[in-house]
């Protein structure tokens, strides 16, 4: 069932009583034939005051015949229609007649009465027109053809027959209205009915949240009789009562609110209130749905508690690997510097399996170090733990620099390495190791992953206030179920072999590295064509470097 509005139960817009339709056909009827008969006796008589008495009668009883059309249909236009006949037939009695001083006087009255038995109270001010119209008609004649010839018997009948017909009318009116009524009440029962069953508690608030109606199920916790004795604030925890105010304020502004309260008497409980303005009433009236949700509280509050766990074992997680990390680092130190003194033979010579093996040793360390530096840097970002110190260079000085750095690397794998660079300097002003760190690990990446004969080509420019900075490659490439993974910690694209020669941090350190200068890193590839991979920093800066000028930032997490 779908309840109307409280709108529609009044009595002002219920539609015409279809029921009372033969009632009032038989209203008509009576009228028709009670005036028909009064005319043809009165003509038998001879005791007509004129010759048109008689026909004027007949005029009034014409009406009441026009309505046995209620019987077969009904509706607002047809009793408008009929209202009219009412009063066009009125006026021409009384035109006929003389009027109120006529014989006739009584039917004057007429269209009021139908108008009555017709049941609309927008109907009654055109009934009452009609009868002063039929008055005004009937002053107008006795003006023109003098005062009517007295008939007090047919004076008498027309006056009663009116007399009579408004009292039915009256009867018919109050019968109708009392229908309505019933119905109104009936739907209205309905309308509670619905509402008393519903899981929820729908209440009538006033203004200051005082209970006015409460309809369906209360929460346990929110017991219903004190808050028509006390109100919903005094029901509402203490803490919670400013938001439940302030949610009430925002209701009685037009717009739906939404609050969650402890009970004061259940404080392990929770209800959720949603608030809305009822109709334009002033002082404003609030209808609020009252639900208990302690169960959907629970769930957040342990799903809160399971985030900050995780956050918490991740921050952890980040502490021991930066401080693992540095703890490696010192004895490694010590074992790649022996390795070199002995690979070299500063100290004398060596027989060369020895000299093999420390150079393994020292390509085994190398490797090592790299992996250290590379968890160090990224749990030392994840533990919000690392400071950019930003100083303004030429951004050509650290790509030529990283480019140095791999060279030896490509050339051994024959793999070709170009750089295009503006002519002019590329002043930015960001964290120098940084930089190189990024470049260095997206062109190690890029030479590692492309076969002999490939080429590896490094850009950068500036693209307004943002350095753009693009290594791309002709690799192997890689999958697009694998695109997404990239850039994350240790995860790594293809296959075990092409896994094996990396960790999978490079990239990440480089996405985390951009993201703390306020930049982005995007991956653009091509499975067997090659890889191209773009890092965005608005570190741009026009004026050329102050030199000495520097400034170290410890960023946050938020950052």
């Amino acid at each position: 069932m779908n309840p109307k509005p409280a709108s529609a139960l009044s009595t002002e817009t219920l539609p015409e009583d279809a029921a009372g339709g033969p009632a009032l056909a038989a209203w008509h009827a009576g009228w028709a034939t009670a005036v028909g008969l009064t005319a043809l006796g009165d003509a038998w008589l001879g005791q007509g005051s004129q010759a048109l008495d008689v026909p004027a009668a007949l005029t009034m009883a014409a009406p009441g015949l026009l309505g046995l059309i209620l019987l077969g249909r009904d509706g607002a236009g047809v009793r408008a229609a009929l209202l009219t006949a009412w009063s066009l037939a009125a006026i021409a009695a009384s035109g006929l007649t003389g009027g109120l001083t006529g014989p006739l006087g009584g039917f004057v009255f007429m269209p009021l009465a139908a108008a009555i038995a017709l049941g609309s109270r927008r109907l009654a001010p055109f009934g009452a027109l009609g009868a002063a119209l039929a008055a005004l008609a009937g002053l107008t004649a006795a003006a023109l053809n003098g005062a009517p010839e007295a008939s007090p018997g047919m004076a008498a009948t027309s006056g009663l027959l009116t007399a009579g017909a408004a009292a039915l009318a009256l009867r018919l009116s109050a019968a109708r209205q009392t229908r309505r009524l019933a119905a109104a009440g009936a739907e209205a029962a309905q309308v509670e009915t619905v509402l008393a069953g519903q899981p929820g508690l729908t209440l009538v608030l006033d203004a200051s949240g005082a209970a006015l109606a409460a309809y369906g199920a209360a929460p346990a916790a929110l017991p219903v009789d004190p808050l028509f004795e006390d109100g919903l604030i005094a029901a509402v925890h203490a803490p919670d009562r400013p938001a439940v105010q302030a949610a009430l304020a925002k209701a009685r502004t037009g717009v739906e609110a939404q609050v969650r309260f402890a009970p004061r008497l259940a404080l392990d409980r929770r209800i959720l209130l949603v608030l809305r303005r009822l109709g334009v009433d002033d002082p404003p009236r609030l209808i609020a749905l009252a639900l208990d949700a302690t169960l959907q509280h629970a769930r957040e509050e342990g799903l809160e508690a399971a985030r900050a766990e995780a956050e918490a074992q991740n921050a952890g997680k980040s502490r021991f690997l930066a401080n693992m990390s540095h703890e490696l680092r010192t004895p490694l130190n010590a074992v790649l510097g022996f390795s070199d003194i002995m690979r070299q033979r500063l100290f004398g010579p060596v027989p060369d399996r020895y000299a093999d093996y420390a150079q393994s040793i020292h390509e085994a360390g190398g490797h090592l170090l790299d992996l250290i530096n590379d968890v160090l840097d990224v749990s030392r970002i994840e533990a919000a733990r690392y400071d950019l110190s930003l100083e303004r260079f030429d951004m050509r000085e650290v790509v030529s620099a990283a480019l140095a750095l791999v060279r030896v690397q490509a050339d051994d794998k024959g793999v070709d390495l170009a750089a295009v660079l503006p002519p002019e300097p590329l002043t930015v002003a960001a964290d120098r190791r940084a930089l190189k760190q990024i470049t260095l690990n997206l062109l190690s990446n890029a030479v590692k992953f492309t076969p002999t004969g490939g080429s590896v080509t490094v850009r950068a420019e500036a693209l307004g206030a943002d350095l753009e900075l693009t290594v791309a490659d002709t690799g192997v490439g890689v999958a697009p179920e694998d695109l997404a993974r990239l850039g994350r910690p240790f995860e790594q694209a293809g296959g075990a072999a092409q896994r094996a020669q990396g960790t999978g941090l490079g990239l990440s350190l480089v996405r985390s590295l951009a993201e703390l200068h306020h930049g982005s890193m995007s991956i653009d590839s091509t499975l067997g064509e090659g890889t191209a991979v773009t890092v965005r920093l608005p570190v741009v800066v026009a004026r050329a470097p102050i030199e000495g000028e520097a400034e170290v930032i410890r960023l946050n997490r938020s950052a």
